[in-house]
């Protein structure tokens, strides 16, 4: 029935399959970023937590009978580290971004978001009306100002931003002028900080952290804990009337089964972990970053390495040769990306002699 679609796909090299995950490469592809999804303490902390409740799933939604002391102690633990007054935990971060752009994005407000972000939060914007979104161009702040400045923002209740902290296929921060713009205007900003949170900021804590800004009324950060905390699902934190008014309008929130107990146990532990441990994961990072940079020339403030080669089946070759060493890397193609890229996780449980060996094969083929 799809068969000249799928062919279509193949012989432009961007054919998409599952493979069961090796255990014995080295891992530099998955966001795993602080290695954690192997830290079996951690594991063992969650099942111990959730061994002690009388049921260990949550059988309904949070707002039936699926809210749990497991969930509730969670996100205190995350506004409490964060600094925000609210937070909801969630079955993943497509969810959470569902949940914000449909909800929050009303008949008369106006959405502004950065055109490289997630596809979750593109598949949410087909939910608005057009004329309500503008994307302006990847993480540029004066083209988002140009916007503002061009548009009648008399005509809309709410202006809503959107940006990532980290941005999942380059690898780049999220500009402190968008932060500055959105307070100018009172926008309100939603930041997904999948891949910043555990990477970046003194405490680790992602972008706000990073930039040392205090929450404010019109901030929304959100979060997943499929990265760099190693276990799996979402978290979004607001305001106390930003998360009160999610719960009562955002349906990928009111009628989605409430997150696992055990995911949610794990990320707490893996909260906790990350605090008690970030000297020695700033370290590392500093470490492998400072790897990457003299031996693929790539400066970088993420864990996230880019490497553009183009060519289908060119990042498709590199990834198998790789393989064959040892090595597991991810080859981004269309439409994920313009042009295809490697893209390499300097993940911090990488032994140093791995990481140099890899960043001097890739430098050396990246063509």
């Amino acid at each position: 029935m799809y068969d000249k679609e799928i062919n279509a796909i193949k012989k432009a090299n961007r054919y998409r399959q599952r493979t069961i995950s090796n255990e014995f490469l080295i891992d530099a592809a998955s966001n795993d970023y602080l290695g954690l999804a192997s830290n079996r303490i951690l594991f063992d902390n969650a099942y111990q937590r959730v061994a002690k409740h009388s049921f260990h799933a949550p059988k309904s939604s949070l707002l039936v009978n699926g809210y749990t002391s497991i969930h509730q102690e969670f996100e205190k633990a995350l506004c409490q580290a964060n600094g925000f007054e609210e937070g909801i935990v969630l079955g993943s971060g497509f969810l959470a971004n569902l949940s914000l752009i449909e909800a929050l994005v009303r008949k008369k407000d106006i959405l502004f978001m950065d055109e490289e972000y997630h596809a979750s939060g593109m598949v949410a914007t087909r939910l608005l009306n057009k004329s309500q979104v503008f994307f302006f161009k990847h993480n540029d702040a004066q083209d988002l100002k140009h916007l503002l400045e061009q548009l009648d923002l008399n005509k809309y209740h709410r202006i809503i931003i959107a940006i990532e902290g980290v941005y999942s296929m380059h690898g780049d921060i999220a500009s402190k002028e968008i932060f500055d713009l959105a307070d100018k205007y009172d926008a309100l900003l939603i930041v997904d900080e999948a891949h910043s949170s555990g990477v970046i900021g003194e405490n680790l804590l992602g972008v706000f952290d990073y930039y040392n800004i205090v929450p404010k009324h019109n901030h929304i950060k959100m979060g997943t804990l499929g990265k760099a905390y190693g276990s799996y699902g979402a978290y979004i934190l607001a305001s106390f009337e930003i998360i009160d008014f999610l719960l009562n309008k955002a349906k990928a929130i009111i009628y989605t089964t409430a997150l696992s107990l055990f995911d949610t146990a794990l990320g707490h532990e893996s909260l906790n972990f990350i605090l008690a441990h970030k000297k020695e994961f700033k370290t590392k990072i500093q470490k492998n970053l400072q790897i990457i940079k003299e031996h693929l020339h790539i400066p970088s403030q993420s864990l996230i390495i880019p490497i553009t080669v183009g060519d289908n089946q060119s990042v498709l070759e590199i990834q198998k040769n790789l393989k064959t060493l040892g090595f597991a890397v991810g080859a981004i193609r269309q439409p994920t990306v313009k042009k295809a890229i490697i893209r390499v996780i300097a993940k911090t449980d990488i032994a140093e002699h791995d990481l140099i060996n890899l960043s001097k094969y890739l430098y050396q083929h990246r063509g």
